[in-house]
């Protein structure tokens, strides 16, 4: 019987934690540093994400058969690297490879080197030349990208020239996400969606398609979030424009990562648009995607384990198999997100919800499940079709009381 830590503390890892621990070959999980609802399925252990060295002591003292990493930020500290120089099996990119995320730059030049279609652009380190550029194109709406991580925070789509010259003092001047780059790039317009597959260097296995809601508000209005809902399957993708991006854009990443000398190891995001010129990538991510994995994941039918522990030692995998029942997910947030927002009011009815509800930003005090975050639960439920889940989904987030949250009341209304 196997030993698995999970590194991460949302909803994103409490989807990771749920399905290892309907692994059989599971014994147990420790996660680090875990959340109230991981808290209930895994032992959580207080060390940070980016903690590397103390991460891996623990690994090591406990034993752990397999480490599944969740965040960007982990695998863009090495921890991949220094878990595989000590021997133990870990799932997810190293740091050279997670430059696929953590560099818009290397992604675009890698794009562009391989014939992988996406927007044209150029990239700036200095404010000066950058709205020079903006100027002279004169084109609006204008996507300027932070090269580097920034919690998904670092993409503005400026509407004129104020805009554009606001966001380039905040990423170029302010430097609010820290010293780098920022990519320029022409805007694309149609419906975005979300393929993920795991992929060993050249192996790729797709997972269902998915679509996240950005906007906070109902209409799509409001600033952008990290995500206030997702759902499964897409009606506006056919099965054969997904197996184009299949072959045109995952597999020949996943060969291009091999060819650079930077292969994947892990989960390949790709964030894909829907244009009129056909599917387009808008950006790449490392891992898994978050609110998106607490919709696709559940419904992997293969043992997680296997999967996993797969990937992470070159195993050759025949297939995954999934279910194919529509899915939709509901975040509730806190009032004031994405902006400031108070933490430490308490939730009730979480057990009454009929389906899964997963945790993103909860703890417990004196026996009280409490807010700790800005989105703070993800409520999910299934059905024959998506109209059905999303009824079911509306229907069973009404058993949970807090007064400090709000979600979304129209999720998966594009796939209706």
């Amino acid at each position: 019987m196997k030993k698995v830590l999970v590194i991460g503390s949302g909803g994103r890892e409490h989807a990771i934690v749920y399905q290892l621990s309907r692994s059989p070959q599971v014994a147990q999980i420790f996660c680090a540093p875990g959340n109230a609802g991981i808290a209930q399925l895994a032992t959580c252990v207080a060390i940070p994400d980016t903690d590397i060295e103390q991460l891996l002591r623990f690994a090591q003292a406990q034993q752990i058969d397999l480490c599944v990493v969740g965040p960007e930020a982990s695998l863009a500290a090495g921890i991949v690297d220094a878990f595989r120089e000590a021997g133990i099996p870990i799932f997810g990119h190293t740091k050279a490879a997670t430059q696929i995320e953590s560099s818009k730059e290397f992604a675009k030049q890698l794009m562009a080197r391989y014939n992988i279609p996406t927007a044209a652009y150029r990239s700036f380190d200095e404010y000066e030349p950058a709205i020079e550029y903006v100027r002279s194109r004169n084109t609006y709406p204008a996507v300027l990208k932070y090269d580097g991580l920034a919690a998904g925070k670092g993409v503005v789509i400026a509407q004129n020239q104020q805009e554009a010259d606001a966001a380039l003092r905040d990423m170029l001047v302010s430097e609010a996400f820290g010293k780098g780059k920022v990519v320029i790039e022409d805007y694309l317009e149609g419906p975005e969606f979300s393929f993920m597959a795991f992929v060993d260097h050249h192996r790729v296995y797709p997972m269902p398609l998915s679509q996240d809601h950005k906007r906070a508000y109902d209409g799509d209005r409001g600033p952008n979030t990290g995500g206030m809902g997702a759902y499964t399957p897409l009606p506006f993708i056919s099965a054969e424009e997904e197996q184009w991006a299949l072959e045109h854009i995952l597999q020949p990443v996943a060969d291009a990562m091999v060819a650079e000398g930077t292969p994947l190891t892990g989960v390949l995001y790709g964030g894909l648009m829907k244009t009129a010129d056909g599917i387009k990538v808008i950006e790449f991510n490392a891992r898994f995607g978050d609110p998106e994995t607490e919709i696709v994941l559940p419904l992997m039918q293969t043992d997680a384990y296997t999967v996993f522990h797969a990937i992470a030692t070159g195993s050759i995998l025949d297939n995954i198999a999934w279910c194919n029942e529509a899915t939709v997910g509901v975040v509730m947030a806190s009032k004031g997100y994405p902006g400031k927002y108070d933490k430490g009011a308490v939730i009730t009815g979480v057990d009454d919800f009929d389906g899964l509800v997963l945790h993103m930003g909860t703890t417990v005090r004196d026996g009280q499940l409490l807010t700790n975050g800005g989105r703070v639960l993800m409520c999910i439920a299934h059905g024959d079709t998506i109209r059905k889940a999303q009824q079911n989904v509306y229907t069973e987030i009404r058993k949970i009381n807090c007064t400090n949250l709000f979600y979304r009341k129209d999720i998966a209304h594009w796939a209706l």
